[in-house]
């Protein structure tokens, strides 16, 4: 089965620590492309987490967001001493520079980074959930590339089954169109009064028959979307391939258009040339 590179997953946990979350958005891209946003505390999961997005996924631009809501209740508070007495030497300096300062305020003091701090969760225990919690989003990330991808396959498998009909349509109206072509050409002459060679005409309508032969043009078209099926079907990173057989394709769809002396046949071209595009787009989100 194919994947899409577009998904995305959200989960949370909440534990004795705070509520955790991890957010993940795919779209699609050349290659992968992890951006990360991390809290300051988690910075050494980002080893792991690339690790792991490297191990499932194959392209994608992936943006992963960590984010942890902090229970503060049950939480004691304390004074790092240290850093008050920094801090209120550091106001009193600037006090002495001051002809008539206003009075230092406590509250202010605790409010300075790192004077009030409450009491530390176990920082392997909290990563070791923030990673376990990562492994269950990016399980819903592929759940979801992978939902998307089967929908893709079937949009593909529509216009692949158009372009068929459309190929076996106008390999049964080839014949028909030289012999329209050459009965124009017989009712052009006789409006003109104009006596042909029998053996003339022939010859001309075998060059016009021989410029106008779609046949390998029609067998190619009908060997790619038999590829295009393969591909599909045997699934995995298949994204680029298939990016390669709709160029192949409409490579046989203009030499098709350009051979065309019909309007059916312009007309099937343009068909043919409005599925690959369609199918194009369809694949540029395809793993």
């Amino acid at each position: 089965m194919v994947h899409s590179m577009t998904a995305f997953a959200r989960v949370e946990k909440a534990g004795p620590y705070g509520t955790l979350s991890w957010e993940l958005r795919s779209v699609n891209h050349r290659y992968l492309e992890p951006h990360l946003r991390l809290p300051e505390a988690f910075r050494d999961l980002e080893g792991a987490v690339r690790e792991a997005l490297r191990q499932a996924l194959a392209r994608g631009k992936v943006e992963c967001t960590l984010r942890l809501a902090e229970e503060g209740s049950g939480k004691s508070l304390q004074v790092d001493r240290e850093r008050a007495t920094q801090v209120v030497a550091a106001a009193e300096a600037v006090a002495a520079l001051i002809q008539q300062p206003a009075a230092l305020n406590p509250l202010e003091v605790l409010a300075w980074p790192g004077v009030l701090v409450a009491d530390a969760a176990d920082p392997q225990a909290l990563n070791a959930a923030a990673l376990a919690l990562f492994e269950q989003a990016l399980n819903e990330l592929k759940s979801g590339r992978e939902r998307e991808g089967a929908a893709l396959a079937a949009l593909l498998e529509e216009r692949l089954a158009a372009m068929l009909k459309e190929v076996d349509n106008l390999r049964e109206l080839v014949p028909q169109m030289l012999a329209t072509q050459r009965q124009k050409i017989l009712d052009r002459c006789s409006e003109l009064q104009v006596e042909l060679d029998p053996q003339r005409l022939e010859q001309e309508l075998v060059m016009l028959a021989q410029k106008s032969d779609v046949a390998e043009e029609l067998d190619r078209l009908s060997t790619h979307v038999r590829e295009v099926r393969r591909v599909l079907k045997a699934g995995g990173a298949a994204g680029r391939r298939l990016d390669f057989l709709m160029q192949e394709l409409n490579r046989e769809a203009n030499t098709l258009g350009s051979k065309a002396f019909d309007p059916r046949s312009t007309q099937a071209a343009v068909n043919l040339k409005v599925l690959i595009e369609q199918m194009r787009e369809q694949v540029q989100n395809i793993e």
